[in-house]
Formats: structure tokens, sequence, C-alpha cells
């Protein structure tokens, strides 16, 4: 996690040794860049990443994210320096570059390329420069470059610590024996330098025309009268006890000298002072092994474990206390140039000189701190006290809880606000004189007067008040002003004083007070600017502060347009104490309370613009270029890298598509997931706290799902033409299987149909045979019955006729008796009815199937057909009807036309026929 380490020391009360002011600092441990402990040479490239070489590792920071890159040979990197679009590195054995290609960094080896180095070599690269157009590789023994494609190298007769570049002349600093000018390949001694000898140099420096020269344990030497002297100034005693590690001009007005034991020395020509930062301050190690400047002139420095990043060209300085003497500062003061009072709830603390100290009679809550003609004004939980110009305390009130002291718009007067009401102080030059108002004795935490016998008054839990008041300071009325504009929720009324008019926060709602209508009214113009703040401190008459959404904006006023300056977040994250910032002004600064110390901002501090922000994207860890592709349902992870690291730092958001809705981007990372398919735009937005300006766009296209993919609906297309293919070929299979099986059981069927049918034919064939058999034999034997009978009549009378013949009897008689016994033998008409019931009985159905299909025909006619169906001849008809022959054919023929029979149709088989179908 990145630790920003704000500045502190242990605070003693009394005499200790206190934090100072110090510029504000970003420490960064292996925990964020997971790489080594040593950090031996930290450079900036052309891309504003910062590149460090920490052991074994080539570190790269874009202020985002860290990348950490390793030599083929994974030896330790001991220097860096970046040269266009090169980031050269030195190693053991070892040099050569990087390039970065594709969001990865690429080495390309020098040395091994020119077989810089042999066998018996035993040679480290500490250093890279640059100079006359050539990159050099310094060892402590050798100095290599390239040439025309040729290695050039020089070897030093003794051993060296560093070389250095000033003004296009390389100087070379040795081991002992001084430092010398390198011309051509030759060393030239510098005459005047001999105290240099037998000193080890680890820095040369050249401001104006005077030389500092930096050794690593006798200090620092300078040019006087072309002749080395030891540096005349305070601070080279502490740095001979401190060794010298790192040494370098910082501007024109300040140098920054890194010790091996107690940190780093920022020391100011023109106040002849320094700062020292190292681990009880700031910094998380004592040991400084490289340093650099980056673009915005602030500090980096590589430490012994860790890496700093330091803010010496910030507007910002910082007190910061993390030992808890201090505790939660609620205002802080400058009194004098370098003297501080602060008002914490551990009490009022003075601060000079590196010094904090503890007013005597103030430990506890002290609430306030403000300037009057009399001294500042301390507004504390025991009272009210006064710290004069000479720093002496007195109590001036004995009434609790000073919250707010102002100044009245119309006169000299003071008003200050209690636990238990209000006061007013008539005279400032007196502040022992004073007056508690009357009517409104409850716990106020604001108070302002802009009109005559008038005063607001904001109760600390709820309402607003406005009192009247007389010549004499005597209440006259009280009015709860939101309760008479019908504000339900007037909880934390804050009164802000813009312009001689007073202005009211109520439930995140700007209001003015209309006289007319003794009501509030909103402010449409602040409404419209400072909508959803969470707080506003006002700085003067045309600035202010304000909080919105955790994030500070310093505001100015020009022409009726508000200017807005954002206040990076970095600086009071966490520190912020809520419903008690306060400001103090100073001429050129003003100091705003923290939790644990204040920090301090200049009033012309500006915002910068970034024009451009550059944007890297990776999406399955490979980087997406603007306009390139990622994979459907893949994580697209966006850096928006600002190259800035310090005050100008940009407050960023982005918005995707067409969407109105602005989101922050929270540590340059923006991560997309779930992404429709198609073409999408993130657009990047600098805020200030008002406006959103564009700094760039990046554009991707999410691919179809795989799964929709040409290949896959190409495979799709091929799985569903063959599973269409296949279905088609089962289907066609089983079809014709079916046609098969259809026409196998068809046929079967048919089969058994004409079984059946041949067997139904057969039976009705028998029935019908049977049936004929029947009637045949039914006809037969009644033909049979009908010839015995005739036969038994005509045997009985031919019988009885031989009988009479044989007789003697005359002729006569003969006849007689002949005739009689033809008579006899006649058959009776009760034989005859009783034939023809059985011949009835016997074609009972034929007779039924005539009468059904034939209803005209009459019993005459059904005899006759019964005779036919016989097969009787019309000869042996006529006597069983008793009619002659010629009778029955007539007979016949009328029968035939009541049939409805054709010529041609036989009335016999007709019959039979008709018989069949019955």
């Amino acid at each position: 996690m990145k630790k920003i380490s704000t500045l502190f020391l242990l605070l003693v009360v009394f005499c200790g040794s206190a934090q100072e002011l110090l510029p504000f600092v970003e420490n960064y441990d292996k925990s964020n860049f997971k790489g080594d402990n040593q950090v031996w040479d930290v450079t900036q490239g052309q891309d504003k990443a910062m590149y460090f070489a920490n052991n074994h590792f080539l570190l790269r920071y874009n202020g985002v994210i860290w990348e950490k890159y390793q030599l083929p040979n994974k030896t330790v990197i001991r220097s860096v320096f970046a040269d266009q679009d090169r980031i050269y590195c030195g190693s053991y054995k070892e040099f050569g570059y990087w390039k970065r290609s594709h969001g990865k960094m690429t080495y390309y080896s020098i040395s091994k390329r020119q077989q810089a180095f042999d066998e018996q070599d035993n040679e480290e690269i500490w250093k890279i420069f640059k100079a006359k157009e050539r990159i050099y590789f310094q060892s402590f023994n050798n100095l290599f470059w390239t040439e025309k494609g040729q290695l050039q190298k020089i070897t030093f007769p003794f051993l060296i610590s560093y070389c250095y570049v000033i003004e296009d002349q390389i100087y070379v600093a040795t081991v002992g024996h001084g430092i010398f000018k390198l011309k051509g390949k030759q060393l030239q001694k510098i005459p005047g330098w001999e105290a240099l000898e037998n000193n080890v140099i680890h820095g040369l420096q050249k401001k104006d025309n005077q030389w500092f020269v930096f050794t690593h344990k006798n200090g620092v030497f300078v040019t006087q009268n072309n002749k080395l002297v030891p540096w005349n100034a305070p601070l080279n005693a502490v740095l001979k006890a401190a060794n010298i590690n790192k040494a370098k001009l910082v501007s024109n007005d300040k140098m920054l000298v890194g010790s091996m034991t107690q940190g780093v020395f920022l020391y100011d020509f023109k106040s002849e002072t320094y700062q020292n930062m190292n681990r009880k301050n700031t910094l998380l190690n004592n040991t400084v092994l490289s340093s650099t400047l980056d673009q915005e002139n602030n500090l980096w420095l590589g430490l012994d474990n860790g890496i700093s990043h330091v803010e010496i060209n910030s507007p910002i300085a910082i007190l910061n206390d993390n030992s808890g003497t201090l505790g939660s500062v609620y205002a802080a003061v400058q009194t004098l140039p370098s003297k501080y009072l602060l008002a914490s709830n551990h009490g009022v603390f003075e601060f000079e000189e590196n010094k904090l100290k503890l007013l005597q009679g103030t430990k506890g809550q002290a609430w306030q701190i403000s300037a009057s003609p009399s001294g500042f004004v301390i507004g504390h939980n025991d009272g009210t006290f006064l710290y004069n110009p000479e720093g002496q305390l007195s109590k001036i009130n004995p009434i609790n809880g000073g919250w707010n002291f102002i100044k009245s718009n119309l006169n000299e007067s003071y008003w200050q606000a209690t636990y238990t009401g209000i006061t007013v102080y008539p005279n400032p030059l007196d502040l022992k004189v004073n007056k508690t108002i009357q009517g409104l004795l409850k716990p106020i935490k604001y108070v302002a007067q802009i009109r005559k016998n008038e005063i607001w008054a904001a109760d600390n839990y709820r309402g607003l008040y406005r009192v009247t008041l007389d010549e004499k300071w005597n209440t006259q009325k009280v009015e709860n002003i939101t309760q008479n504009s019908g504000l339900k929720n007037d909880f934390g009324v804050k009164l802000f004083e813009f312009r001689k008019e007073l202005i009211f926060w109520i439930n995140s709602n700007w209001y003015s007070f209309n006289a007319m209508t003794n009501t509030l009214e909103k402010n449409t113009w602040f409404q419209k600017n400072f909508k959803d703040i969470s707080d506003i401190i006002s700085i003067d008459d045309q600035q202010f502060l304000v909080e919105k959404n955790g994030q500070l904006y310093h505001i100015k006023e020009e022409n009726n347009h508000f200017k807005w300056n954002t206040i990076p977040e970095k600086y009071y994250k966490g520190k912020l104490i809520n419903d008690h910032l306060k400001i103090s002004k100073t001429p050129h600064n003003y100091l705003l309370n923290l939790e644990d110390g204040f920090i301090t901002l200049k009033l012309d501090f500006k915002n910068t613009i970034v024009e451009k922000t550059s944007i890297e994207a990776f999406s399955l860890n490979k980087k997406v270029e603007n306009g390139g592709e990622i994979d459907f349902n893949s994580e697209l992870k966006v850096m928006v890298i600002s190259g800035k690291y310090g005050i100008d730092k940009p407050n960023l958001f982005y918005k995707m598509d067409q969407s109105n809705h602005y989101h922050p981007i929270k540590r340059g990372i923006i991560q997309v997931n779930n992404w429709n398919s198609g073409s999408h735009t993130l657009s990047i937005f600098q805020y200030d706290g008002r406006n959103f300006t564009p700094t760039q766009s990046f554009h991707v296209v999410v691919k179809q799902p795989w799964y929709f993919s040409l290949g896959m609906i190409l495979l799709y297309v091929a799985m569903l033409s063959t599973l269409f293919w296949g279905y088609y070929k089962w289907n066609k299979g089983r079809y014709i299987q079916r046609l098969k099986l259809q026409e196998e059981a068809l046929k079967h069927q048919n089969e058994l149909k004409e079984l059946e049918l041949k067997a139904q034919s057969n039976v009705q064939i028998q029935a019908y045979e049977k049936h004929i058999l029947e009637l045949e034999l039914q006809s037969k034997s009644s033909e049979v019955a009908g010839k015995s009978l005739s036969i038994a009549k005509q045997t009985e009378m031919m019988d009885s006729i031989q009988s009479i013949l044989e007789s003697d009897a005359d002729m006569n008689k003969l006849k007689s008796d002949i005739r009689k016994i033809i008579k006899i033998n006649s058959v009776n008409k009760h034989e005859w009815e009783s034939f023809e019931s059985n011949l009835n009985q016997i074609h009972k159905e034929f007779i039924t199937q005539l009468n059904h299909n034939f209803p005209q025909l009459t019993p005459k006619d059904i005899k006759l057909c019964i005779y036919l169906k016989m097969n009787l001849s019309s000869k042996e008809i006529a006597p069983m009807m008793n009619i002659s022959f010629r009778g029955v054919e007539l007979h016949r023929y009328r029968l035939r036309k009541k049939l409805g029979l054709k010529q041609e149709e036989n009335l016999t088989k007709f019959l039979l026929n008709l018989e069949a179908l019955q």
C-alpha cells in the first residue's frame, strides 16, 4: 500500500525538539514496489515515468502502478540513465539499454554486442551520464562509450568514485587523488585543488562561479581565490558527521546533500539555513543512495530501504505530529515570521525555532484563535484567553467554550459564540470588558453582525436566530428564523459572510434573508455554484475554501465569477476535522488545521490544467491500443497517466460512452467489466470542482462472445448444416423405413384383407352353397313329398282301377267305379293346404325377401316364384296351380314385368340370385 508520509518529529513539552515545517513527502517501501532494499540510482524517462536501479530489479513507476524487470543475467543493477526513449542501465560486467513497447520493457545489451569485458574483468557500472551527445558508462576503473559503432574505453591509473559533467566538461573524482579534468583520454590535474587529496569525493557542483566539492567524510570544500577551502557554513560540521553520499543543486537558491546516516539536508543559500529530512520526521531510511529532480523540480530519493518523493517545489508545507503530543489542531495562526500558535484538544502550544511549548494553564480543549488589536484571542474549554504581542497569556473571560470570535462589520466591537450564548466585546483594546447577550442562553456555534442593532446566531444543534438589540446591547427580540421560514430540517446551520452579506447553509441548501417577508429564500447564485458541499471556510472577502465529496477547493471570486483551484487530497486525506475547519491568513499563505497538525498553502496557488493525459490499457495481460479489440466478458484495466507527481497532479474523472455520469478515477486506474459487445469510448476529464475539462479519450471494441465469433458462427453453420443433413438423412431413412413398413403393413393388411375377404367370401360362398343346398334339399324334399303323394295316390288309384278291371262288372258300372276311384284319389283341399303350408315354411326367407323388394306381388305370384325357384317346368306347375300350361306361361310373363326384368334376363336365375343376396 502506498504510504503518504507527512512530516513529524517527537514533540516534547516545553523544551523538546519539534517538527519544523517541511515539504510534503510520499514514501514507497517494498510493499509498494515488490522489490529489494537498496535503490542505487534514479532517473526520469522521456515518458515521464520514474526508473529506479533497485538491486536486482529495474523499477518503473508512472504514478499509477509499479513494474519491475530483471536483466537476463539477473545481476545487481547499479545505475540508470534516461535519454530519449532509452533507459540505460549498468550492472556487473554488463551495460545496455531498455526500450518500452506494447506495455513492456525489453533489454538490449551493448557490452555483450561490443564484447566490452574479458573473463578476468571484475567491473560494475556505477554511473551513466551524457556529455556532448555521447552516453558514458563508468566503473571504478574504466570509462566506456561507443563511437561510430565501435566501443571506446579509458582505463584510469587509479581508483575513481564518480564522473561529473559540468558545462560539457567531464570531471573525474578519484579516491585519494583529488579531481581531474578529462581531456580526450588524458587526465589533467586542477591546480589549487590539492586539498582534495586523500579524500573520497561524492559530489561536485558549481553555483555561479563557485565550486562545491563534497567529500565522503570531510565535509564540503568551496573555491576561494582559485583554491579549495572548507565551506564556512554551520551545516558543514553536521555533514562531516553524517558522511556525504550524494549532492546536487536543486535550484539556484537551494542545494541538496544526501548522507549515509542522517538523511537528506536541504540548504537555502538566501537564508543560509537548512532543513534536515530523516527517519525521525519524514523519510523511511537515513541512508540516501541516489537522488534526482523530476520535470516538476521535485526530488526523488533512492534510500537504503525505500523511495521518497519530496515536493520541494510545492506551495504546501506541513507540520504533522504522529506522536500524539500535539493532538488534533482546531486552529493555527502565525504570530511572527517564525512563530506559530496552535489550539488543540490537548491545549495551546507555541511553535518556534523547531520547539514546541505548551502554554501554562491551557491544558485541555482549545477551539479557536483569532487576531485582535490587543493580541490573539483564544477560545478554550475553561474560558477565553488573550495572548498578547509579548507572548504573555491571560484569561479575559471565564465563560466556557469560546467556539468563534469575530469582528463586527459595523464597528470595532467583537462577538463571541460560547457554550452558553453570545458575548460582546465593545472595546477591542480592553477585552476584559464584555457583556453576555440575554434571551439566547444556549450553545451558540456561529455569530455574525452586518447590520446595526442586529446579530445572527446559529445554534450548535439546530436553529437560526435573529436577535434585535438596543444601543446598549440589551435584547429586544429573539426570532427563530428557520422556524418562521417553515424549514423542518434546520440542524447544523452555518453562517457564511460574503460581500458584507450573510448567507446561510442549511440542510445542503444556500439561503439569504428577505427582510420584507422576514423569511429565508434560496440564494440561486450560491445554490448554482456550490451545491452539495460539506463545509465552507472564509479566507477573506474574495477567497474561501469549500469541501466537496472529501475534496478541498480554493475559491476566488473575480468579476462575479468563481475561480476554482483543487487542493489535492493526498495532503490532508483522513485528517480533516469535520465542522471545525478554520483558516488563518498570513501575508503570503494561509494555514489550515488538521487532526495532527496543519498545512500552509500559498494564496497565489493555481491549478495546472493537464492538456492531455496518456492512457495504457491492458486486457488479459496484453496491452490494448486505442481503438483496439478485447475479448467479450474480459476485464479492461485502464491506467490514466498524467505524468504529474506533485501539486499539479490533476483531479481526474471519467465517463463511459454517452453517459452523463462522471466517475472519479481512484489511484489512476479504471477497471471495466461486463461490457456489451461493440464499440465503446472512455472519456477522461480533469475536474476543478466546477468544470470538467476533457483531456483524453480511449476507444475500444469488445469482440462478440467467443460463441458468436466468425469461426464459431461458421462452426455453428457447419454443425447446424451437419445436424440438419443428419436429421434429413435420419428422417429420410425413417421415412423410407416408415414407407417400407407402411408398404409391408399395407401389403400385410391387404393380404389379411384378401385372406379375410377370401375367407369371408368362402364363408359366404359356403353359406350360399349351404343355403342353396338347403333350398335344393327343401325343394327336393318338397318335390319328393309332392311326387310321393302323387305317386301314392296314383298307385292307389291304379290299384283300384286294376281291381275294378279285373272284376266282371258291366261297362257302365266299371265306368262309374273308375270315376268314383279317380274322384276319391284326387288330392283333397286339406291335403293341398297342408302341402302349401309346408312349402311356405320351407321358403319363408325367400318369401320375406320378395315381399320386401317387390311389395306389389300377389300370393299367386309368390307361389309361382317358389315353383320356378324349385326349377319346375310350366307343365309341372300347371296342375299344382290348377291352371293350364298356357295359363302358367301367361303368369310367368306378367311376373317378369312386375320384377322389372329385361327380355334377356332369366327369371329362374334371377330368383335364385335374389335368394343368395338374403
